[in-house]
């Protein structure tokens, strides 16, 4: 069973068909649309400020998406992907968004639609990447548009690829 905790008498909400791993902690101020996963040793504390999670977003495993107290809420958008062991932190993360594994996006920070963070960036406090862009490096800067071809081919297919694989840890624990 995950981890789910209320704070200071404020339990997680969770849409419909979300795929919760055993060992994913989610506490407090925290709100998930549909078609969402939170994958394994994953954390989503919202403990100290709220969390706002759209629909069809995957929180791969060890990612940690965390807020400021009486600062930062973080926000993220519908068709996100969220690497294994990325940091999300205070920030606004808009739709259609492939944040790479090990990335982390800091306090104030916004990421534009049908945006890519590469693996291993740092995006710092505050930056606003534009909608369309590839970020990478530490710190992050923007190398490139994103082609046409990543949206479909690397952002949307992420994304649905783990609401498929969702389904088959959801089937496994019917049977």
């Amino acid at each position: 069973m995950p981890l789910l905790l209320p704070v200071k008498g404020v339990p997680p909400v969770f849409g419909q068909n979300c795929y919760l791993a055993p060992n994913a902690t989610i506490v407090g101020d925290v709100t998930m649309g549909d078609d969402c996963s939170v994958w394994f040793n994953a954390v989503v504390r919202g403990d100290v400020n709220a969390i706002r999670i759209g629909n069809k977003v995957n929180i791969q495993d060890g990612a940690v998406i965390h807020c400021t107290y009486q600062k930062t809420k973080t926000i993220i958008g519908n068709n996100v992907s969220i690497g294994h062991n990325a940091i999300v932190h205070g920030c606004t993360v808009h739709d259609n968004v492939l944040i790479g594994m090990g990335a982390i996006i800091m306090d104030r920070a916004e990421i534009g639609s049908h945006s890519i963070i590469a693996a291993g960036a740092v995006i710092l406090e505050g930056v606003k990447v534009e909608a369309g862009s590839i970020y990478a490096g530490v710190p992050a800067k923007k190398i490139k548009n994103v082609p046409e071809e990543l949206i479909s081919g690397e952002i949307n297919r992420i994304a649905g690829n783990y609401l498929m694989y969702s389904s088959w840890f959801r089937e496994e624990s019917k049977e």
